[in-house]
């Protein structure tokens, strides 16, 4: 059961992390919303409320965090330990594009956004979340199928992927004596604003919803806790786009 746990999703005001910040929400879920905008934070806090279990006076906690900055992830966690209670659940979703561009033409900038992103990013959320959590808890990082497959004009996010496998590989080893589970989410093409950056005319309608993505993440986390699963890999029915 994951009724009264505490969860922490970051990049939760919208697609996959709002979609898993609801269906734990419905498991009765103590919440953790994080995104870099809070107005929206705040409206996904009032849905959020709405679908929680009645009578049960759980919490949704909804604050803004650019996770590529060390100072806004200390403070999103001096409010986590104020509330009193060990993280049970972190979720490392936060994340971006880029433009489809060939190496010889991806500007540095854009590069750094988006390893600093999804790659130090995922870093530093972790290594804070790391000193709020126990036995028996979960971390689940979202890299993608990109994460093991290459795809031609996305060398930043292609990298960022691979490189977030290694450290989620890496930090699996080394959480597993503590019992704690880490967990590689790795979905294919799922209908999120990504592609409005990744590929504006990519086929939606062969894609995988964000619901389909959080039902399978919800599955893994009810197993019992002594249950090994490294890697949860999410496709399409329809297949390859």
């Amino acid at each position: 059961m994951l009724l009264g746990r505490l969860a922490l999703i970051s990049g939760a005001n919208r697609g996959i992390g709002l979609a898993l910040a609801r269906a734990l929400a419905r498991e009765g879920c103590h919440l953790v919303i994080t995104a870099r905008d809070q107005r929206a934070l705040n409206k996904a806090r009032h849905e959020l409320e709405k679908l929680q279990p009645a009578k049960l006076h759980l919490h949704v906690l909804a604050q803004s965090c650019d996770v590529r900055s060390p100072d806004s992830v200390d403070y999103l966690f001096t409010l986590v330990r104020g509330l009193r209670q060990p993280l049970d659940i972190l979720i490392n979703n936060a994340g971006i594009a880029h433009p489809n561009l060939a190496v010889g033409e991806l500007p540095y900038p854009t590069w750094m956004e988006v390893i600093d992103t999804n790659l130090s990013g995922l870093f530093l959320m972790t290594q804070a979340a790391l000193a709020v959590m126990k036995r028996g808890s979960t971390i689940v990082n979202n890299l993608s199928i990109a994460a093991e497959r290459v795809f031609p004009g996305s060398a930043a996010y292609n990298a960022s992927k691979h490189g977030a496998l290694g450290f989620t590989d890496t930090l699996r080893e080394e959480l597993r004596p503590k019992g704690i589970r880490v967990i590689a989410l790795m979905p294919g093409a799922t209908d999120t604003a990504l592609w409005n950056t990744l590929w504006p005319k990519a086929p939606r309608r062969k894609m995988m919803s964000a619901e389909t993505v959080a039902r399978a993440v919800v599955s893994v986390l009810l197993l019992p806790e002594n249950t090994t699963a490294e890697k949860v890999v999410v496709m399409a029915s329809t297949g390859a786009l």
